[in-house]
Parts: C-alpha cells; sequence; structure tokens
C-alpha cells in the first residue's frame, strides 16, 4: 500500500506582491517542508518581511499563489489562515505593553481555537517559565529578551502547524537570541515547521534546515546552509553575515 506524501507547510508559487504600483517581490517560487526550519536571508529591501505579510494575509499577493499544507490560501483572510494554522511572530514583538503577562496571554482565548485560559497558561510557562514568574508584570516593563518570549509564547500556545517569525533577534543580546533559537529548534523538533526572517545571516542558518537567499525581490540561492556561504558573504558584502 502507497503512502501519501505529506505536502509542504507552505509553498509559494510566482509569488508577486506589490505597495500601489512599486512592486517589491518579483515572482517567488519557496517550498517548505513539514517539520523544518527555513531561513529567508537577505539585505534590507529585500522583500522578505513583506513575503511574510504574505502568506498570514496581512498584505494581498499581486499575482501567484501561496498553499498552506497542500490548500491555496491566497487571498484568505488573517483569521481564516490562523484557523488554517499559521500564527506570526512579527518585527517588534508584536505585544501589549500596558498589559501584564498573563492579560496578554489571556487575549489568546478571546480569538480563536477555542482555548481555555487555563490550558494558554499551562503551554506557555512550560515552555517558557520566566513569563510564570512574571506573569503580574506589565509586559511592556520587561527586558527587551523576555518580551520577545512572550511574542512567541502568544504564537505557539495556539500548537501551529506553520510558525512566520520576523527578525528574531533585532535588539537582543547575542545569549538570548542563542535562547530563542534553541526554542525554535525544539519546536520543530516537535512538529512544527518554521519560516523565519533573519537580518543575521549566521544566527538563523545554524539551525535552519534550508535557507533562501532574497534580494531585491528575488530568491537568487536556495538550499543547505552550508551550500550558502558563498551567496551570503556576496548578498551582504560582509555585513552582518
Amino acid at each position: 500500500m502507497s503512502q501519501t506524501a505529506t505536502p509542504p507547510a507552505v509553498e509559494l508559487i510566482g509569488l508577486k506582491a506589490a505597495y500601489g504600483r512599486i512592486e517589491v517581490v518579483h515572482g517567488i517560487d519557496l517550498v517548505v517542508p513539514a517539520e523544518s526550519i527555513v531561513a529567508i536571508l537577505g539585505p534590507n529591501g529585500a522583500g522578505k518581511t513583506t513575503t511574510l505579510k504574505v502568506i498570514d494575509g496581512r498584505h494581498p499577493t499581486s499575482e501567484g499563489c501561496v498553499h498552506i499544507a497542500g490548500r491555496h490560501v491566497s487571498g484568505a483572510t488573517p483569521d481564516a489562515l490562523a484557523r488554517a494554522g499559521v500564527c506570526s511572530v512579527p518585527e517588534g514583538r508584536g505585544i501589549f505593553p500596558n498589559l501584564t503577562v498573563a492579560e496578554n496571554l489571556w487575549l489568546m482565548t478571546q480569538s480563536r481555537l477555542n482555548l481555555s485560559y487555563d490550558e494558554v497558561q499551562t503551554r506557555a510557562y512550560a515552555r517558557f517559565p520566566i513569563l510564570g514568574e512574571r506573569r503580574r508584570q506589565l509586559a511592556g516593563t520587561m527586558s527587551g529578551g523576555q518580551q520577545q518570549m512572550l511574542a512567541m509564547a502568544r504564537a505557539v500556545v495556539t500548537d501551529p502547524a506553520l510558525l512566520l517569525v520576523d527578525e528574531l533577534s533585532m535588539g537582543l543580546a547575542p545569549l538570548i537570541v542563542k535562547d530563542l533559537y534553541d526554542i525554535l529548534g525544539q519546536l520543530s523538533a516537535d512538529g512544527m515547521a518554521v519560516l523565519m526572517v533573519e537580518q543575521f545571516a549566521r544566527t538563523a542558518l545554524a539551525i535552519a534546515d534550508f535557507a533562501a537567499l532574497m534580494v531585491h525581490g528575488e530568491i537568487t540561492a536556495v538550499g543547505q546552509p552550508a551550500d550558502l556561504d558563498d551567496a551570503v558573504a556576496e548578498a551582504y558584502l560582509g555585513a552582518n553575515a
């Protein structure tokens, strides 16, 4: 008896996106296998964040299509995509600074998936014990690393099939970044697919299964991390690579 192959967590086919008349993503193709970590690397302005926004429904496609777990989802709303298993940790963390840690997590019970508050707390504090210790603290008064942990916790408590992460290391100390990337590795080992955008290429390549180099809105190279060293160095001209 033949077994049905698991479809990719996400597949982009001929994807284009624009802001007004200015096209910033030029017909890219990209596959994120299930249960893998894929990094999109490239200099600022390459179209990396726009690509993530298209996948999670925050920005429309102008051409091409997005498939999530084998389903065509181009044009779907962010809420519908969240129900399909897509969740994001956006650039800038996306938390509510004037709410406590516990209140930030409670909000996840109000949106979708019928999660109970007990389930949310159990999942979040098991993965991020420091958040349990600071559950009554205003999120905006925590360190940058702890705020990023809260942003990740808000995403992973929904147990998404695909986690989109934008510039996880931004503004954080290297030791904190290592801890956060270790957590991404654990999430992938637990069966979650991760598509990340990262300015600091070496950090991402250390845990990625595959990587894509994006320059001027186009994917110029795709492969395993060890295969992209020269291409990454050339694209970044040595900066941050």
